[in-house]
Formats: structure tokens, C-alpha cells, sequence
């Protein structure tokens, strides 16, 4: 077990038990405490069948039980699975069945999608409900750990082998499962704690979700790996937060710049005390300038990365002292990672010119599960082609100019537009449709459709879109402008021009 992210809780556990871990709410854990409870998970799941490479679907918030959740499936060398607790029923059950999970980890406040997940034939086993109003059939998580050891399980979990499987959409419409390895866990670590200004004494706030790359790599991961404490919020309440960051102080923190932008909007926002901050990291969008200028005038870095799900995260970060001189770049690469910036032919481009960014590591994915076409589509000698249309500066910063797969990135979320159009073109009254993303102040981007209709005279407005798509895809994947026209614009292909609707939004 000595190559596995679990063992970071064992050698902190072992040189400074007592020191504070994680607090959730009123809940607080030293490493001792935390590195016996995630044994006593792995070891109920090894009692429960769980074996090595079987995939553990979770459905949870930022929570003790998402951390030890991670830390177990490490332990035994079982494969994390976490899920976006946004999606419907039909997107939950294609990550469950693609993964073919064997144990299936909730929180109650998911009983009534899980009660609905139930009567599907999938490859779940066993069920384990943390909180209140279990379903008769399931594990209690408390009981099923109090019923359980605290010696360490004692599996022998290499580098190479996969510790976590985080969904991310594909162009087809169809999320896939990024395979994250130990290696890719550790490294991403060392990355983060080479770059961003970590110390063992540091305190971090984890609102963003965790079932994110971002929430799950960016603060947190790399603090517990460098042996800080991890604060969880499971909803981001800007006022809340403030009052954490006072009262614990907090020294950094992770947020989509939407987040950020919220804390400062707080009407009362210069009577708490952030003066523990030393600094904010951001990631997702840009974050806008009045909002970092804001921070910075208090004396605190802020940060932007930029990372992927199947880099583990971190491929770059802009520094503070660039933070507005080159706004809009996302920096420089991390040590260990390197990146090239190619045309169509596999050619590097030259300083200033557009071409598709490619990223090498040990920090990369080992692949998508169970889709070798795709990856190697996506992994060609060593190099993953991220999909994004890149550029260098003069001073080989970088900066991303557009994103080849059409993504819209929301508050954070990662949406494609291709699945809500296959959605809408199975409307009765709908004749063509495109989706595409529009800038917006506090969420990086937004969501419009653009459609030409069967029968003109019966229009649609945007609240019957809403009603047509609800269940179909999840809430932030939700149009927020909506426009008829008599036809879409098309090249002589026939393909349609989501270049000149963007120019006409």
C-alpha cells in the first residue's frame, strides 16, 4: 500500500496524529482519526466483496464521508467513482452502468433519485446510505464502520494502478470515465505544492463540488497531501463562508470566479476579517479584474489555474504579480508537465499563432474507460490533445482562444452542446437547433439556444424549453436565452455556423 494516495494519511497519521484534518460542519477530525475511519470503510467494502479495480459509484456533497469515500478505495485498490449530484436519474444511471459499479455510496439528501435508480437493472450490489431515512435494504455508514477495523487493510496498491474515475462529457454527447491513477493523483500534488504557496499549518476551504477535478485537486487533495487542514462546505453560502474564513482562519482557498465574485457582492462584505488569507486560487473561466484587484488590495496573491479532468488538474498557473498584466493568460506550465501548442499537423506553431494545445506528464490520465478508440484519439505518443485552441505570447504565456469540442463552461460546469441538441431535436416542433455559450459576468458563460421551427405558428418561449428538457438533463445545463429564426446558417457542407450566431447573439 506504500504507492497509494491512502498513505499520505498513514505518514501524517504516524508524525502528527493529533494535527486537524477535516472539519465538516461540527465535525472534526485529526489524521489519526481520519486515517481509522477511511480503514474502517475499506475494510467494510473488502467484507462487502469489493475487490481490486472494482469501481465504488459515490453520490455525495462535499463531506467527510466523499474524502474517506477516496482515501478507502485507495486502500484496497478499488476504483472512486464520484458522481455530479446535479445530474438526473437517466445521466446518474448511464455513469452506473457504465462503470458497472459494484457498491453504491449516498447521501440522503439523494434518496429520492437513488429510490428511483433502484428500479433499474444495473450492476449495483450493496447500497450504503450516510444520514437519515435509509432504505431498508441499505448499509448504515456509521454502523457499517463502528462494525468494522481500524488496522490498515494492508493491500499492496501500485503507481500505476487507477484510484479514481471522474465522468467528463464527450463531443458524442456522452460523458466518459477519465482514468486517474495514483501516480496522476501524486504528482498532481506535487505540482500544486511546488506552485501554490502550501503549508502543513494551512487551513482551506473546499466548496467547490468535489466530484469536480477542480474541487477535488486543486485545494484539496494537495493541502491533505502536504498534511493541512481541509474545511468541506457542501453548499457555497457567500456569507457563510466569509464568517468560516474569519473564524477559522482560513489561509487559502479555491473558488470558480463566480464564487469569488459572489463573496465580494456580500453587502457587509469589508466588516469580516479576511486577513488570514495569504491566497485565493481560482479556476474554470477568467475571473474578472475588479474582482482580483479587490483581493490583491488586502495583500492577498490570487492565483488562476487551468487544468482538465485528465490532467488530474493542474497543467498551468498564472501568478500573482501577472495576475492583470497578462489577464486572460493562464500562465505558465507546472514543473512537471509540459505542453506544445500544434496545427493540424502535429507541427508546433509559432509564437502568437492558434493551434491545439497538447499536454505530457505524469499527471495524465491513463485513459477512458472502456473506450479505446477515444483514447487514442486522445493519447498519442505520450501527448493528450486536450481539444482547446491555444497560444503563446512573446513571453510563452498561455492563453486559450476558443475550445475546439464546442464546450461552454457555466459556473464552472462543463457543458456540450451537442447533448442538449440531441435532446431538442427530438421536439416535436423543432426543425433545427444549435446550442451555444454567451459571455456572462457571473457565470463565465451561459447557455443559448438558436432554433428554426416545423410550424412557426406555434412558437415555443423559453419556460416550455425548460419544462421539455427537465428530467432529460441537468438543471445547470438549462437554456437562459432562447431564439427562434426561419433557418440556422450553414457552410456549403451543410454544417452550421456557430461562429456567425455568436457574432449575432
Amino acid at each position: 500500500m506504500q504507492n497509494s494516495v491512502g498513505n499520505w494519511l498513514v505518514k501524517h497519521a504516524y508524525y502528527d496524529s493529533d494535527r486537524l484534518a477535516l472539519i465538516h460542519h461540527d465535525k472534526r477530525f485529526t489524521y489519526k482519526e481520519l486515517n481509522e475511519r477511511v480503514n474502517q470503510l475499506a475494510n467494510a467494502c473488502v467484507s462487502m466483496g469489493v475487490r481490486k479495480g472494482d469501481r465504488v459509484n459515490v453520490l455525495l456533497f462535499n463531506t467527510n464521508e466523499m474524502i474517506e469515500s477516496m482515501f478507502a478505495c485507495s486502500k484496497i485498490g478499488a476504483i472512486f467513482v464520484p458522481i455530479n449530484y446535479r445530474l438526473s436519474v437517466e445521466e446518474v444511471y448511464y455513469i452506473v452502468n457504465d462503470s458497472t459499479g459494484d457498491l453504491f455510496i449516498y447521501d440522503s439528501r439523494m434518496r429520492s433519485l437513488v429510490d428511483e435508480l433502484r428500479k433499474k437493472k444495473s450492476s449495483i450490489r450493496e447500497y450504503i446510505h450516510v444520514g437519515n431515512d435509509p432504505h431498508q435494504a441499505d448499509f448504515l455508514y456509521e454502523e457499517t464502520l463502528s462494525n468494522s477495523s481500524k488496522e490498515e487493510p494492508g493491500y499492496d496498491v501500485e503507481l500505476d494502478e487507477i484510484n479514481m474515475m471522474m465522468y467528463t462529457s464527450g463531443t458524442t454527447g456522452r460523458p466518459k470515465g477519465a482514468m486517474l491513477t495514483n501516480g496522476n493523483m501524486l504528482w498532481n500534488a506535487i505540482n500544486a505544492v511546488q506552485y501554490l504557496p502550501f503549508h502543513h499549518t494551512d487551513v482551506t476551504i473546499s466548496v467547490a463540488p468535489l466530484f469536480h477535478i477542480g474541487g477535488m485537486n486543486s485545494s484539496a487533495t494537495p493541502l491533505l497531501y502536504k498534511g493541512g487542514t481541509v474545511i468541506l462546505e457542501d453548499v457555497f453560502n457567500p456569507e457563510r463562508i466569509l464568517q468560516i474564513i474569519q473564524d477559522e482562519k482560513v489561509s487559502n482557498m479555491f473558488l470558480v470566479p463566480a464564487m469569488w465574485q459572489a463573496l465580494t457582492e456580500v453587502e457587509n462584505f469589508n466588516d469580516y476579517d479576511i486577513s488570514s488569507l495569504r491566497f485565493c486560487s481560482c479556476g474554470g473561466a477568467p475571473c474578472p479584474i475588479p474582482v482580483i484587484e479587490i483581493f490583491q488590495s488586502r495583500g492577498i496573491e490570487f492565483l488562476e489555474g487551468f487544468g482538465l479532468t485528465e490532467t488530474s488538474a493542474f497543467v498551468s498557473l498564472l501568478d500573482s504579480k501577472n495576475a492583470i498584466r497578462k489577464h486572460g493568460s493562464v500562465g505558465k506550465t507546472a514543473i512537471h508537465v509540459d505542453v506544445r501548442i500544434v496545427d493540424e499537423n502535429d507541427q508546433d506553431v509559432l509564437i502568437g499563432e492558434v493551434g491545439e494545445l497538447l499536454v505530457k506528464g505524469p499527471n495524465v490520465m491513463k485513459g477512458y474507460w472502456n473506450k479505446p478508440e477515444e483514447t487514442r484519439e486522445a493519447l498519442k505518443d505520450g501527448w493528450f490533445y486536450t481539444g482547446d485552441l491555444a497560444k503563446f505570447d512573446e513571453e510563452y504565456f498561455i492563453y486559450i482562444v476558443d475550445r475546439k469540442k464546442d464546450m461552454i463552461i457555466t459556473g464552472g460546469e462543463n457543458v456540450y452542446p451537442i447533448e442538449i441538441e440531441q435532446h431538442l431535436y427530438q421536439h416535436p416542433n423543432i426543425r433545427e437547433v444549435a446550442v451555444i455559450g454567451y459571455a456572462d459576468k457571473k457565470w463565465g458563460e451561459s447557455i443559448k439556444v438558436v432554433a428554426s421551427l416545423k410550424d412557426p405558428s406555434k412558437a415555443i418561449n423559453l419556460e416550455e424549453l425548460h419544462d421539455y428538457l427537465d428530467g432529460k438533463v441537468a438543471r445547470f445545463k438549462l437554456p437562459k436565452q432562447f431564439e427562434i429564426v426561419e433557418e440556422l446558417p450553414r457552410n456549403a457542407t451543410g454544417k452550421i455556423l456557430k461562429t456567425v450566431l455568436r457574432g449575432l447573439g
